[in-house]
């Protein structure tokens, strides 16, 4: 049995690699063998390559001078990291509030079973993550050091001991976030700012990573003596890989220890947690009045409803809506030094600088596609809309009308803060901040005219519109071409007209399309969208 359901587990975990949501059917043999092929190529190629180039950036030096336990000190805590934070929203779901609980404590399955099969799941994950920069650590320590019998068992030994304390610590983090969001009433925007703190934790951490290598090997023996005498227990920690074999037996029994309390803990408090539901208030009844709504705002609230309400739909779709004021405080910050470099690199072209803000702008307007897959998200209860006593061309306004909504509002502020910085003359400010607010416009008419004309509707997860769908790339794909466009256009041959002159060309050019799209969602696009 419990072969079973680690199968079922790891199987749910690879679902996607099997089915196909968008067709919902199952992938044929070749396909499903491609994206395995995919996987290993981007664990192993990818993620390994990576922290492979990084641990022989940091072990050749720290060989040469005799620290050893510090090169697996740093990979063994990137390790440890990655591991963690890789598996843990695995654990959450996985481990303490999967949706099968019930349907496996129904039957007669004992409780120790589940539990372990559990485990298994979060263990093998964990260790699959922590095992890219461990074997690519062990490999290449042991081309600079040497191969012998100790440095080998103790290796191992030091993989099998971090699989352990990924494993702890996955299941003290994913405890965490399942206590979280059983008190939380909107988890989606919570789920959104957990991923955003996470993507912007790991760049940061990325790039400052070149810098931190250099200073460590520049300093280690600085470091090293400094950790030894602060945490002796760290010290050896990293001496069990370079074949300490007192460390490596003393961390083995710790880990043991470490996994059955484990076990003990999960096994006496499984039923509790699979149970639990979140504590609920006492909801008081109060009679008052609702204003009554027009048909266009009830529409909007229902869209905004939607997109808020799904942290897929805002994470893919609506990434632009943060990263746009970004941009304006960064303009604030640091722009004066890019106009003042963008200066000296094209003096010909005095306004490049401009140029080129408007083109960023646009880029990040282009990264605010809600239009495109809220056609698709209707899915098979599209006869919903279109049997209101609405007309079409309204439905499809709506849906408009919440990317401009979403998109020119963050817009307006940005390009703002680029007037402020450019100090360029009037008629180049005016056009800084209308251009990208007219080119947020005709986005969002171009984007619901791609949505109507590329619609999936036969999805059975929302991430095949939101994510996997022809439509987001196209879209996406344009803006990126066309943002790009604008900018080479003006250094090949635009500087010649001018700014102000080629600014109002792309201005009215993006106006005279918006207009020509709002004419189409009206007819022709709402015909289309009511035979869907």
């Amino acid at each position: 049995m419990l072969k079973v359901l680690v199968k079922k587990q790891i199987g749910e975990v690879f679902k996607g690699y099997f089915y196909n949501a968008k067709k919902n059917e199952m992938r044929p043999k070749w396909a499903v063998a491609l994206w395995f092929l995919f996987f290993i190529v981007l664990m192993v190629g990818v993620l390994g390559g990576m922290f492979a180039f990084l641990a022989d950036s940091l072990c050749g030096g720290l060989v040469k001078v005799g620290m050893d336990w510090l090169y697996f000190l740093l990979m063994s805590g990137i390790g440890i990291a990655l591991g963690a934070f890789g598996s843990v929203f695995n654990t959450f779901s996985g481990l303490y509030l999967s949706k099968d609980n019930d349907l496996l404590l129904s039957m007669p399955i004992p409780t120790r079973t589940i539990v372990a099969s559990r485990l298994l799941n979060v263990y093998l994950l964990g260790t699959m993550y922590v095992a890219t920069v461990m074997l690519p650590t062990c490999i290449v320590y042991w081309m600079n050091a040497g191969i012998t019998g100790t440095r080998v068992v103790c290796g191992i030994a030091l993989f099998l001991v971090i699989s352990i304390l990924v494993l702890l610590l996955s299941c003290l983090l994913g405890w965490g976030v399942a206590k979280l969001s059983l008190k939380l009433k909107n988890k989606s925007f919570v789920t959104v700012l957990v991923s955003l703190v996470f993507i912007g934790g790991y760049y940061f951490v990325y790039f400052r990573a070149m810098d931190v290598i250099r200073d460590i090997v520049e300093h280690a023996t600085v470091y090293g003596e400094k950790i030894k005498g602060a945490s002796y227990g760290l010290y050896k920690f990293g001496c069990i890989g370079a074949g300490d074999v007192v460390a490596t037996v003393v961390a083995c029994l710790v880990s043991l220890v470490l996994l059955a309390g484990i076990w003990y803990v999960l096994s006496s408090s499984f039923i509790k947690i699979a149970t639990a539901n979140g504590s609920t208030g006492k909801v008081h009844y109060v009679a008052k009045s609702v204003r009554e709504k027009s048909v266009f705002s009830a529409l909007l609230a229902k869209e905004f409803g939607r997109f808020t309400a799904s942290a897929n739909y805002m994470l893919n779709c609506g990434l632009g809506v943060l990263l746009i004021p970004i941009c304006g405080v960064l303009l604030l910050a640091k722009g004066a030094r890019f106009v003042d470099a963008m200066k000296v690199i094209f003096p010909e072209r005095p306004e490049a600088a401009a140029i080129l803000i408007i083109a960023a702008l646009c880029t990040l307007t282009s990264m605010i596609d809600t239009a495109v897959p809220s056609v698709s998200l209707e899915g098979k209860s599209i006869w919903i809309p279109q049997s209101l006593p609405v007309e079409p061309k309204v439905v499809l306004r709506v849906k408009v009308l919440v990317q401009i909504l979403l998109s020119v509002i963050p817009m307006l502020f940005s390009s703002i803060c680029a007037v402020i910085v450019l100090k360029a003359e009037i008629a180049v400010s005016v056009l800084v901040v209308a251009v990208p607010l007219v080119y947020a416009v005709y986005t969002a008419f171009y984007n619901i005219m791609i949505g109507v004309k590329m619609p999936l509707l036969n999805w059975t997860n929302e991430m095949a519109p939101i994510k996997q769908s022809g439509a987001i790339l196209t879209a996406m794909l344009s803006g990126w071409v066309e943002s790009v466009a604008l900018f080479f256009l003006y250094m090949w041959k635009g500087y010649k007209l001018g700014a102000p002159v080629y600014l109002t060309i792309c201005l009215v050019l993006l106006a005279g399309i918006s207009v020509a799209l709002f004419r189409w969602v009206d007819t022709k696009g709402a015909k289309e969208f009511a035979q869907l």
